[in-house]
């Protein structure tokens, strides 16, 4: 009998536990980066957009600007709407990076798309020196995120780093239509700014970076200097936050124009593949370097994918409790509506043509922030 109880006991005990442990709830939060590809207004300014309007090379129309307003809302207000413990995520993204982006008028225009409008995202944006005139910014839902700071960091740069690692001449053109603009006087690069935004999540500090390095014109190999430069500042930004704070939270997250095994990322920033890899508070793993390794891709190349949009997470962040908000998984957002189907490019994303206003060149990449509340 005494035995018999026992286990009688024994087994309560467990059901007990298993109770308590599917009564667990987290606080979910999804963090986004997109490649806008070219999201220009039908306005004529100062920087160089005469491709993008009415009479231009593209023959940007102001509705076709709008259905790419349309298109582009459509993705946003569906990233990281999957299930979590068989329960619906109705919220779109919480923070949002972006990039190849016009002027801080064409992101007032995207967050008041239908699709974003009652999410009520607020927008950090600056002006970059790129002679092209595309910037980097930050959405965030207001009601999650409150901004303390905000400032954009140059990356200076110039033509002879260059030219001093590169001995092979005629290498082919990068996988990226952007292009840099060199000053012919001092020779320096004009490319964008890094994004350095602090704010509270959900009354937690957290460090956000939005980047987009310098692309590959001119060859991959010729060109890796400037995005070395920008791992290398992109480095000593963290170091700097962890400096002032050693639990710093920091995500870094843009199109890097370089996969997760290149210099700028491995070497210069010093991402990690795995979590264990981490050792102190300001070293940086990055989930896409697995990612990539599996075959899958953000974008396409001659045939080839690869993952330039990368989101990177500081130590603090895969802490093995979740008391506070802690990195749970990743992944690239490539829904078949975003994708060609036919045709020489199928499979790609869906980007832009003459004849068709598409989504992007890229897919998005999203990772999600969990925290327990109970």
């Amino acid at each position: 009998m005494k035995l018999k109880t026992f286990f009688v006991l024994l087994l309560a005990l467990i059901a007990i536990q298993r109770v308590n442990a599917q009564a667990k709830s987290y606080i979910l939060h999804t963090v986004a980066f997109y490649n806008f590809e070219n999201l220009f207004d039908t306005i004529n300014d100062s920087n160089i957009d005469e491709e993008w309007l009415p009479d231009g090379a593209q023959n940007w129309t102001s509705k076709k600007y709008n259905q790419k307003l349309e298109n582009l809302a459509r993705v946003l207000s569906e990233i990281g709407t999957g299930s979590i413990q068989d329960k619906k995520n109705p919220n779109s993204p919480t923070l949002i990076g972006g990039a190849e982006i016009e002027n801080r008028g064409v992101l007032e225009d995207l967050v008041k798309q239908p699709k974003l409008a009652s999410s009520d995202y607020g927008i950090v944006h600056f002006d970059s020196p790129d002679k092209r005139g595309i910037d980097v910014a930050l959405l965030y839902q207001k009601k999650h995120f409150k901004v303390t700071s905000a400032i954009n960091i140059p990356l200076i740069i110039y033509k002879k780093q260059m030219d001093a690692s590169a001995k092979k001449k005629n290498e082919a053109d990068d996988a990226s239509d952007d292009k840099s603009e060199v000053e012919l006087n001092s020779e320096r690069v004009y490319t964008r700014d890094q994004l350095l935004v602090t704010g509270f999540l959900d009354g937690e500090e957290i460090n956000v970076i939005v980047n987009h390095w310098p692309s590959r014109s001119g060859g991959e190999k010729k060109s890796s200097p400037f995005r070395e430069a920008a791992g290398a500042l992109n480095r000593k930004i963290i170091d700097s936050l962890v400096k002032i704070n050693p639990n710093a939270k920091v995500i870094t997250m843009g199109d890097l124009n370089d996969g997760s095994y290149n210099r700028s990322v491995k070497v210069a920033l010093g991402a990690k593949l795995k979590k264990t890899e981490l050792k102190e508070s300001g070293d940086i793993y990055n989930p896409f370097e697995q990612m990539a390794k599996d075959g899958n891709a953000s974008l396409f190349y001659r045939d080839a994918g690869d993952i330039f949009d990368q989101i990177m997470i500081s130590q603090q962040f895969t802490l093995p409790d979740y008391n506070s908000f802690r990195y749970w998984k990743a992944g690239i957002y490539n829904m078949p509506y975003m994708i060609q189907t036919v045709g020489q490019y199928k499979g790609y994303p869906l980007r832009h043509s003459i004849n068709e206003v598409g989504f992007s060149d890229h897919f998005p990449v999203y990772i999600y922030l969990i925290k327990q509340i109970n």
